[in-house]
């Protein structure tokens, strides 16, 4: 099979989807693996790692152009559309209930999309949860950091100094993201309250967390601990599907007029209402004198760590596909819990819910 990887173009964005490693296997099965110049230096690796690990070295256009799969990290964005095509299989992060656009797009063209986050052991989303972790880490420290005087922030330390109240952070959903931003607040010292809704996992987090207040989450209760935060992070979850406006924008009224909301669920659409997507390089915006920290990739931020890890989880999946498409769905009902375009069709329950107009498959 002839295998590519892209340069990563949307903003801000240096990983990678293959590594020199990956490549080595792949072509020590007689797979032909093409790379785009430059595609891995921003996650530590050189065009020469590359050719060394038997790739070949090309441009964007003859990447796309030649691949059966095409493996990236982020969805495709605009400029990308045009190389979608029907004889091609994409495996990447596609978030397509948060893209009307790109759902469009993936359909006219007749691609098979596989999006990451959709894949699933049990009832865990492997390829979800490496960047879930660093997402809900980067969470707390951006918080942190756009809390700080000199960020245009009130001035609070997010941790715990004698004698000074500690900052208060309420993270919205127990998942993989909400656990880590509650690991990393209540390491710094932060007064941490974290809202579950499931009551198995309420019970797990309570056990993890004995220095914060692990709560039922519902509306009422939402309302009632957003006057207290200083810190809000949205880490609300349904797999495939967009995120449920939990936050809305009459009760940013709720809130201290200095709190932040940081939506790490901006990629499925985000769990504020008042969301929308930001980027590193101007990632804050203010909406009824509120702060909204939405950006869209967080983990983008630590290319060469969450490459790594990223990619020891795509490994085994990446490996199915190169020995065929068709075969490796039909072997495994987790990867084909992916597939979420073909033929024209959406086959995502999650997505085909956010866009009931257009064609799902039967």
């Amino acid at each position: 099979m002839r295998i590519s990887v892209p340069r990563e173009i949307k903003p801000e964005e240096a990983r990678v989807g293959l590594t020199p490693t990956m490549v080595t296997s792949l072509t020590a099965q007689g797979h032909e693996v093409f790379v785009e110049e430059g595609a891995g230096l921003g996650a530590g690796f050189s065009d020469d790692d590359y050719a060394a690990a038997g790739a070949q070295l090309t441009t964007q256009e003859d990447a796309w152009a030649r691949a059966d799969l095409l493996v990236k990290v982020k969805e495709p964005v605009g400029p990308e559309y045009g190389f979608l095509r029907p004889d091609l299989t994409l495996f990447t992060y596609l978030h397509l209930a948060a893209s009307r656009p790109l759902t469009e797009a993936m359909l006219d063209s007749g691609i098979t999309g596989i999006a990451y986050e959709t894949v699933r052991v049990g009832r865990t989303l492997p390829l979800l949860r490496p960047m879930s972790e660093i997402a809900g880490r980067l969470a707390i420290a951006n918080a942190a950091h756009h809390l700080q005087f000199h960020a245009d922030g009130p001035g609070i330390l997010l941790g715990r100094v004698p004698g000074v109240v500690p900052a208060t952070a309420l993270v919205i959903g127990g998942g993989t993201v909400g656990e880590h931003a509650a690991r990393a607040a209540v390491g710094a010292g932060a007064d941490v309250t974290v809202l579950e809704a499931n009551g198995d996992r309420l019970r797990q987090l309570d056990t993890l967390f004995p220095n914060a207040r692990v709560l039922m989450s519902d509306a009422h209760r939402i309302e009632e601990e957003l006057p207290r935060a200083d810190v809000v992070v949205g880490s609300v979850l349904i797999p495939g599907a967009a995120a449920p406006k939990l936050v809305r924008r009459e009760h940013l009224a709720l809130l201290k007029p200095h709190a932040l909301l940081v939506d790490v669920a901006v990629d499925q659409g985000g769990c504020f209402e008042t969301t929308h997507p930001t980027t590193y390089h101007d990632p804050v915006y203010v909406v009824d004198g509120i702060r909204h920290y939405c950006v869209a990739n967080l983990p983008g931020a630590v290319p060469v760590t969450a490459t790594q890890a990223l990619t020891h989880a795509t490994t085994p999946y990446v490996m199915a596909l190169a020995g065929g498409v068709d075969a490796a769905l039909a072997a495994d009902a987790g990867l084909a819990a992916g597939l979420s375009t073909r033929q024209g069709a959406l086959c995502s329950p999650g997505v085909a819910a956010a866009f009931p107009d257009l064609p799902a498959a039967g």
